[in-house]
């Protein structure tokens, strides 16, 4: 099945997760630390409101700021639309924008995207090894959610926690070429 037939036939409970795991995922981009996000995860896994986690969450990860390139500031528009209700209707709009944008900020900070060397940038191949990757992500959170329902969600955090390291290095690989290359240009 396709990760938009996923996120069409996906439940409550997994529009949520789809949605919250995308964002877990960029949380390297917000600044915070891998907790940050842990008492919305704890909601869903207890079936409580998430309003006033959701509130903390933004305050702590500075919601409304306006970060400098286009990765961060994707992130920050999916921390910033998460919908207080958790129903249906508010999250299905929600969980695919999540969708879209962290495949968006994998392309975006793809290494061999950046490079011009890979299947993004005019390859007709397919998507490049870190987009791939978000989209297998992305599938199988969804897929544990619909096959084992609240049962699959501590996979679920498991797979998102393994995309967050991943990005995790790749911010920090990105940061490092930037400033070398910056220090190169000041010589």
């Amino acid at each position: 099945m396709s990760l938009v037939e996923l996120i069409a036939r996906a439940d409550e409970r997994g529009l949520a997760v789809g949605g919250l795991a995308c964002l877990d995922r960029c949380l390297p981009l917000l600044g915070g630390d891998d907790e940050a996000l842990r008492p919305l995860w704890a909601s869903l896994a207890d079936g409580s409101g998430w309003a006033g986690d959701l509130a903390r969450a933004r305050d702590l990860l500075g919601a409304g700021r306006l970060p400098g390139d286009e990765a961060a500031l994707l992130a920050h528009r999916m921390l910033e639309s998460a919908p207080a209700e958790r129903t249906t209707d508010a999250l299905r709009p929600w969980a695919e924008a999540c969708s879209t944008a962290s495949l968006r900020v994998h392309r975006l900070l793809d290494p061999v995207v950046a490079t011009g060397a890979g299947p993004d940038a005019g390859d007709t191949a397919g998507p490049s090894p870190l987009v791939a990757a978000e989209l297998r992500r992305q599938a199988m959170v969804l897929e544990l959610l619909a096959d084992h329902g609240a049962q699959g969600l501590r996979r679920a955090l498991e797979v998102t926690v393994e995309g967050r390291r991943v990005l995790r290095a790749v911010v920090s690989r990105r940061a490092r070429t930037t400033a070398e290359a910056g220090a190169r240009a000041g010589l």
